[in-house]
């Protein structure tokens, strides 16, 4: 599987060939989660609308929920202006967070709103 010269013409990676991924879920606007993908993530992500990431630890590819059941449906992928970074907006069944919570970003508050 390979991402599409024109996608991959635009994109901005690390000294590894990574760039990062947000997850967003669709219906809450809620940011779930960020991991690290690569061309042949985000082709298989593209292709089979599973979000699909590189694990920099094991060194290899993984679809969220594959193991766990918590699965996300992408929605639509956007591109950042610098191209270093995706947007997938998902659908996400289940938690998130490799903690079990729904987001990643759910614990510490480290500004409080004025």
């Amino acid at each position: 599987m390979s991402l599409d010269p024109a996608i991959a013409a635009r994109l901005k990676r690390n000294e590894a060939g990574l760039f990062s991924a947000v997850a967003q879920e669709r219906s809450t606007g809620d940011v779930l989660m960020v991991a690290w993908m690569d061309d042949e993530a985000l082709a298989r992500t593209l292709e089979t609308r599973k979000g699909t990431y590189f694990s920099r630890s094991r060194q290899q590819y993984w679809v969220k929920g594959e193991t766990s059941g918590h699965t996300q449906y992408v929605h639509e992928v956007r591109l950042d202006c610098d191209g270093d970074s995706v947007l997938l907006i998902v659908d996400q069944e289940g938690a998130a967070c490799h903690t079990g919570t729904h987001t990643c970003f759910d614990t510490d508050v480290l500004l409080a709103k004025p």
